[in-house]
């Protein structure tokens, strides 16, 4: 028994440096799909939480309804410009 120790050991190092082999594969090939992930994330909790306050949704949704077409429209574009606008202030390094 005390014979086949060190062949058990050569055999577990080997496969213990496998192992991470392929974990350092794997971990390189998911990080293509880290972003796409991340967005199908965001919708998930977006429609949690649609789902868990369904009344305010439909408030919205009515209110952007009782607009007109146009106004509608503008509400959108100034929302869209908010959003933008946030984003870069939520990235910009700080002022020094």
């Amino acid at each position: 028994m005390s014979t086949d120790l060190p062949t058990l050991a050569a055999r577990r190092q080997q496969l213990v440096a496998r192992a991470a082999a392929q974990r350092e594969t794997l971990r390189r090939e998911l990080q293509v799909w880290r972003a796409p992930l991340g967005l199908a994330d965001h919708g998930i909790g977006a429609l949690r939480y649609a789902r868990a306050h369904w009344p305010w949704v439909l408030v919205g949704v009515l209110g952007l309804g009782a607009l007109r077409p146009a106004r509608l429209g503008l509400w959108l574009s100034r929302g869209w410009l908010a959003t933008r606008l946030i984003y870069r202030l939520r990235i910009a390094p700080p002022r020094r």
